[in-house]
């Protein structure tokens, strides 16, 4: 049977371009709403200059050093106090084996009444065998109960004192317990403002980076101006009074050959009693030279070594480490922090310094160094800085100290 041939029409194939727009509306969508956050997200916080930059990590440089003090006191005062502890138990146990000695003492007063049976006197004298032996050991019993109550005395009065010592014990541990606490506490304070400080320089470009070292390097020119103009000041000051005391001398010569010449022989000798006055001076100020020199030999030793807050040697110091190192060579015992060090010794200005002086700086005197002279200090600096030479006009003076 024939194949009959298909009558339908075919279907012609049709394109749409419906998807084509639907992906473009979506295209234009995300492009307005990616404009429209853009528009209104909060713009970027501006990155500071290197100037800012500089002055906070020097703050923050500063507030550690501060910190850093408070952990050298909390530190000095937890070792004193650790001290005081260990003698005060050592004291109690002593006193409680006194204690025990006493007690024992008693113990074996009460076993003897024991054995004697309470028996009293009067009955003993007719049961004994010999009166006259009686009579020979009621004594001895008149003495022993004289030690008894010397022993009964001993054991109350050491009683008392191990007492009043586990008292005192007591309340030193729990003072000892907060000077730790403050300890810990200036610590992680000291660590933290580091911490922040080493952040803001690690984010700093190369660029950035170099532009901080020129400030770094024009603020170090700048003081070592100021120093070169305190040197000349006092050299000038120096020969003014070295020329004072030529004349001076010179004149009283004079006075002397005129006074021999007339035979007034007492003014001579009343013009060389007042000699002595100005050689106890000369003899002062060449003691403390003396000192002076051994403090700056020991200072110039250390340069070279690595600021670490907290440390005072003999590898590392920070500024008031360094400064109690120092004179301790010259026979001269320093407090720990810079808050005590600027209470010894004697205060002077500026302008009289001499080497060996201690120059303190900031409003909270959170730094020391030790004067050379010529308007130089050798000082352990901050973290990151070696023990240095550098002038005492790098950072805002506070006032200056003669220690000995």
């Amino acid at each position: 049977m024939p194949v009959l041939a298909s009558h339908r029409k075919p279907r012609t194939k049709v394109r749409t371009t419906t998807p084509a727009v639907g992906l473009t509306t979506a295209a234009l969508a995300s492009v307005t709403l990616l404009s429209t956050q853009s528009a209104t997200a909060a713009p970027a916080e501006p990155k500071p200059a290197v100037e800012e930059v500089q002055k906070k990590v020097d703050a923050l440089y500063r507030q550690a050093g501060a910190a850093t003090q408070e952990y050298n006191r909390a530190k000095a005062a937890s070792a004193s106090q650790q001290t005081k502890v260990d003698t005060l138990l050592s004291d109690v146990a002593k006193r409680t084996e006194k204690i025990n000695e006493a007690r024992r003492a008693l113990g074996s007063y009460a076993a003897a009444q024991y054995r004697n049976g309470g028996i009293g006197p009067a009955a003993t004298f007719f049961l004994a065998d010999n009166p006259q032996g009686y009579f020979d050991q009621s004594r001895l019993m008149e003495r022993a109960t004289e030690r008894q109550q010397r022993s009964v005395t001993e054991f109350r009065t050491q009683q008392a004192s191990a007492a009043k010592k586990r008292a005192e014990a007591v309340k030193s541990l729990e003072t000892l317990t907060e000077t730790q606490a403050t300890l810990a506490s200036s610590k992680k304070d000291v660590q933290t403002k580091l911490t922040e400080a080493r952040g803001l320089l690690s984010r700093l470009t190369a660029e950035e980076k170099a532009r901080l070292a020129e400030l770094e390097r024009k603020k170090e020119a700048e003081a070592k101006e100021k120093a070169a103009k305190l040197a000349a000041r006092q050299a000038a000051e120096a020969k003014e009074r070295a020329e004072a005391e030529e004349k001076a001398r010179e004149e009283a010569a004079k006075e002397s050959g005129d006074g021999s010449g007339t035979g007034s022989g007492t003014g001579t000798g009343s013009g060389t009693d007042t000699d002595p006055g100005s050689g106890t001076g000369s003899g002062t100020d060449s003691g403390y030279a003396a000192k002076a020199e051994k403090v700056l030999a020991f200072a110039r030793a250390q340069i070279g070594k690595p600021y670490v807050w907290g440390a005072s040697g003999p590898s590392s110091y920070d500024c008031s480490g360094l400064t109690q190192a120092a004179w301790r060579e010259a026979g001269v015992t320093l407090p720990r922090t810079t808050w005590d060090q600027v209470e010894v010794g004697t205060r002077v200005a500026t302008s009289d310094l001499k080497p060996g002086d201690l120059v303190f700086f900031y409003d909270d005197i959170s730094h020391v160094g030790i004067y050379k002279g010529d308007g130089m200090m050798i000082h352990a600096p901050k973290p990151g800085a070696n023990v240095r030479e550098e002038s005492i006009y790098y950072m805002p003076i506070y006032g200056s100290v003669r220690p000995a």
